[in-house]
């Protein structure tokens, strides 16, 4: 109990007496964690691939968003640049600026600063700070002494060979070898456990190639699973026929799996028996509680006999997830992986390929970007013909919102393989978009306008963030 009683008290004193100088260390460091931003180097077009950067393009990679532009171009309005000027014009960017970016970017072309104070400027790591040394602090006199206490007295010397120590000394020195003790037991604790890491990492990325491999076996297998399962995509159908034929909800996605089938819907609605809603705007039918029509009967008037279902991929539960192109509003922009991109891209030309051979394709030539195989099937043209006859020039409601999107009937495909400049973007908007010519356009790359956004990543994985849905695409 006695050792149990100064053991408490050494450390309560330790507390104590070091607690300030940890506490003001603690600040330091945050004050300087504080100080570090996430910034971005303006490129040259020539180490751009021949493209100018934009904020559009800085934001889809460091973002995943172009449409953020915006948020970067308000952080940097008016911030003084090395070379003297400053951003005021968002289509005004100069090779060598550094532009701060939001807290959340992430990519190989975020770069680390530190904020060199002043004007707010960012200083990149590893520039050296024109600030001198301690300024700001004030200087030690020399010959000075701390004020003592009233009515303190220092510790004599009793004897020559006698060396008389203050409690408070003896205390200090206790506490220090127990910190110092407890200290390196933690120090050793988180190096043995860095190396188990380390290794665990090792051993991983030994492993990547057989991952990798065993994964691109998965997605080839899709492919093929796809192509010759025509059940699912019936019964796809007849669950979008069951939910269009009644009140004429809009049926954006379908999944089907072993045990029921999901759609994403466009309404806030009950879901009508025997669906269940799972909320997002999200409905669910038990496999067995409905059996597909052989000849599904869609609504009427401007809605297609059929809406033209694609297959994209097998969602986390292992469902094959059927996308309607006619709800994309025209222009589908595939970012991140370009392979993955391309895949998706070839994947729902297959598609179209088997379901709807006599739509026509394009193939707009943009700079860069993966080359995309148009399947043999397709009818392929040359020439951009103008609007097909009876296609009307509707206005897109405003919004991003999955109930924002219009239907955009399949008359036509555009593929464009990267991202498309200025002028191509004007001729895919003078065709795909609001009021254009009633094409849908499907784009290896960030296409700016496009309702539809989904993002590729290198494990074969897409991300559909308006379904708030991840599928595996096949290879």
């Amino acid at each position: 109990m006695r050792r149990t009683a100064v053991v408490v008290l050494l450390a309560v004193w330790s507390a104590l007496y070091l607690g300030g100088a940890a506490l003001a260390a603690a600040g330091s460091d945050a004050a300087d964690a504080a100080d570090v931003v996430k910034v971005y180097v303006v490129r040259t077009a020539e180490q751009n691939g021949g493209t100018p950067d934009s904020l559009a393009l800085i934001a889809a990679r460091t973002l995943g968003d172009g449409n953020r532009a915006g948020e970067i171009f308000d952080l940097n309005r008016g911030r003084a640049q090395a070379d003297g000027t400053a951003l005021t014009n968002p289509g005004d960017l100069r090779p060598g600026w550094i532009l701060r970016l939001p807290e959340d970017a992430t990519g190989p072309d975020v770069q680390l600063a530190q904020e060199s104070g002043g004007d707010g400027a960012a200083q990149q790591d590893g520039a050296a700070s024109t600030a001198p040394d301690g300024a700001g602090t004030q200087p030690f006199v020399q010959g000075s002494q701390p004020p003592t206490q009233q009515g303190s007295q220092a510790p004599t010397q009793q004897a020559s060979n006698t060396i008389v120590l203050p409690l408070g000394a003896v205390l200090a020195g206790l506490g220090a070898f127990l910190l110092a003790l407890l200290t390196a037991a933690i120090v050793a604790r988180q190096q043995v456990r860095r190396l188990f890491a380390a290794m665990a990492r090792a051993i991983r990325r030994l492993g990547d190639p057989v991952r990798r491999a065993r994964r691109l076996r998965f997605r080839t297998a899709l492919a093929a699973a796809f192509a010759g399962d025509g059940e699912s995509l019936r019964t796809a159908h007849g669950a979008v026929a069951e939910l269009t034929g009644r009140k004429g909800h809009a049926v954006h996605a379908v999944s089907v799996d072993d045990a029921g089938v999901t759609a994403w819907v466009a309404t806030a609605d009950a879901p009508p028996a025997p669906w269940q809603d799972l909320g997002e705007a999200r409905w669910r039918r038990p496999a067995g509680a409905f059996a597909p029509p052989a000849q599904p009967a869609y609504g009427t008037g401007s809605q297609p006999p059929s809406p033209p279902l694609v297959a994209v991929g097998v969602d986390e539960q292992g469902g094959k997830v059927f996308v309607d192109l006619s709800r994309l509003d025209g222009v589908l922009s595939v970012t991140g992986d370009p392979g993955v991109a391309r895949d998706v891209v070839q994947g729902l030309l297959a598609e179209v390929a088997r379901s709807k051979p006599a739509v026509p394709v394009a193939v707009l030539q943009t700079t860069g970007g993966p080359a995309v195989a148009l399947p043999g099937a397709m009818r392929r043209i040359e020439r951009l013909d103008p609007r097909p006859a009876g296609a009307p020039a509707t206005a897109r409601e405003a919004g991003t919102l999955r109930a924002a999107a219009r239907l955009h009937p399949l008359e036509a495909l555009l593929v464009a393989s990267g991202t498309p400049t200025a002028q191509e973007a004007a001729d895919l908007l003078a065709l795909c978009g609001p009021g254009g010519a009633g094409w849908t356009a499907l784009v290896c790359g960030d296409a700016q306008g496009a309702h539809w956004r989904w993002r590729a990543a290198p494990d074969g994985s897409v991300e559909i963030p308006l379904l708030r849905l991840t599928v595996t695409v096949p290879a």
